[in-house]
């Protein structure tokens, strides 16, 4: 990769700007950390394409205008967001899933560029509300998500793989922190919990009924290696619009979750409730993800709890203790003769090679991105078969992080756990909601990769904090009070008068 001087730079501007984006009070410095970000992509991008590759890009007249017409279209998105700010959660909502093949700097990916764009339109809306002195609440909540991004950024410095981590800077951790900072100073309003709900499980039916004809009619996008597994396989496994069965399965586990949380809460009906269910499961089920149910029962058990008394959630978690007990005894009964590897998939080499890296780096670990190729080189090291990422959210910060990313990551859970509790005191649905995607999202990845590359995470931590700083429903709501008028004094009759009208 050339001038890693510039991308370590960048990344040092990136973690400043999502410092001021994120935690100060004044609306300057929200600005200059909105431009600072700004700089930085542009600085990343410069260094992953080099003249000819971003020459390629813009080289016939078709791409001119599509770039031409997207610029457009970014700036009517922030024309729409400036007069009607409080539509923005739900737009970045609906744009979230979807991802772009795109081929540069000879490499396929896929990216999120409907998010990206979006996005955009919504940062410069925000900065032409600050420019114009709107009210924008403080966010010093965020400082958890700040710190996180900010160590993440620095250790690009010390990356062993500065190309993937100014990937993942690039396109995730930066983007992710502007997020944040876009939901926190989005105005709140009453109905935002219903639309949000109403919008993710309709993506989420969407992609079901998708799902259940890729199965009839074996097509799907986006997905090569899963065809090619398909077709090897017993069975066959849809993905969607996602380029991987198990996040297709995490995205409709999510929606189930959400879906009983208004049961639970009496917000919708029993019958509308069940038939969604009915259809989400049907989706999933086709996409044959162990780590989706796993985080799909941890989700139910964990909106059921927080939604029931004290009594009946005893209840719930012997009975669960007593599933939970008996699903291992069986799996270890069947399995117990097989060595470690098969039970689990080759995920047992992918955490010893992972572990490996963590001893030899404990403090700083090996930087961002460069887990991956330092997992790899202990797989070559110790003769294991695979060396691959080690697929576990936790162990991959530990990795390139070490024990100060540990130390980032408890402050990271603990800011979002109290955002989720604090908006959970202005409305329990959303409060709830909000908690449960979070946790399906990190259960899911602790057993498959994905947590912080996942837009719905720092989406939750974001509108979480926007119901946080709002001023509260009640106060905004309560009317002016009136003065009562003093009733007149009744004067008493006179006690003559009183034996005149007895005489009579």
């Amino acid at each position: 990769m050339r001038n890693e001087v510039v991308a370590e730079l960048a990344a040092l501007l990136g973690a400043l700007g999502a410092t001021l984006a994120l935690v100060p009070r004044a609306r300057l410095a929200l600005v200059a950390g909105l431009v600072v970000i700004a700089a930085a992509e542009g600085m990343l991008g410069a260094t992953l394409l080099d003249g000819d590759e971003a020459r390629a890009l813009v080289a016939s007249p078709p791409r001119v205008g599509l770039a031409v017409a997207c610029v457009l279209v970014v700036f009517a998105g922030a024309f729409l967001f400036v007069r009607f700010p409080a539509v923005v959660p739900v737009a970045l909502l609906l744009a979230a899933p979807f991802r772009i093949p795109i081929e540069a700097a000879d490499e396929k990916r896929l990216l999120l560029l409907p998010l990206y764009a979006v996005l955009t339109s919504a940062a410069l809306a925000l900065a032409y509300r600050a420019v114009r002195r709107e009210d924008l609440p403080p966010s010093r909540l965020l400082a958890g998500v700040a710190i996180f991004v900010g160590l993440a950024a620095v250790s690009l410095t010390w990356s062993q793989d500065v190309r993937s981590g100014t990937i993942s800077l690039a396109l995730v951790l930066f983007p992710f922190a502007l997020l944040v900072a876009v939901l926190a100073r989005t105005p709140y309003r009453e109905w935002l919990p219903r639309r949000l709900a109403e919008a993710l499980v309709a993506l989420a039916s969407a992609f079901a009924l998708l799902g259940l004809w890729q199965l009839r009619s074996k097509d799907l996008f986006f997905a090569r290696d899963v065809e090619a597994a398909n077709a090897n396989a017993g069975f066959f496994r849809v993905t969607a619009v996602f380029n991987d069965p198990s996040i297709y399965g995490r995205f409709l586990a999510v929606a189930i979750v959400v879906l009983l949380v208004a049961l639970w809460l009496g917000r919708m009906s029993l019958r509308s409730g069940l038939a969604l269910i009915a259809l989400l499961a049907a989706g999933l089920f086709f996409a044959y993800s162990q780590s989706s149910l796993v985080a799909l029962f941890v989700g139910v058990l964990a909106t059921t709890l927080a939604t029931s008394g004290r009594r009946r959630r005893r209840m719930i978690l012997a009975a669960s203790a007593v599933l939970v007990l008996t699903t291992v005894g069986l799996v270890f009964a069947i399995s117990r003769d097989d060595p470690l590897r098969r039970v689990t998939s080759g995920r047992s080499d992918l955490v010893a090679n992972t572990t490996e890296v963590i001893r030899e780096h404990p403090v700083f670990g090996v930087g961002i991105g460069a887990e991956r190729r330092a997992s790899r080189e202990q797989a070559e090291a110790h003769g294991r078969r695979l060396g691959k990422a080690s697929h576990t959210a936790v162990l991959t910060v530990a990795a390139e992080l070490g024990a100060l990313g540990i130390a980032a990551l408890i402050v990271f859970f603990v800011a979002a756990g109290a955002l989720f509790v604090a908006a959970r005191t202005r409305d329990e649905a959303l409060g709830i909601g909000l908690g449960a995607v979070f946790l399906v999202i990190f259960v899911h990845s602790i057993f498959y990769s994905g947590f912080f590359e996942d837009p719905l995470v720092w989406g939750t931590i974001g509108v979480a904090a926007a119901a946080r700083l709002a001023r509260p429903a009640v106060e905004a709501a309560r009317p002016t009070p009136t003065p009562t008028p003093t009733p007149a004094r009744v004067q008493p009759e006179p006690v003559t008068a009183v034996r005149r009208s007895t005489r009579a």
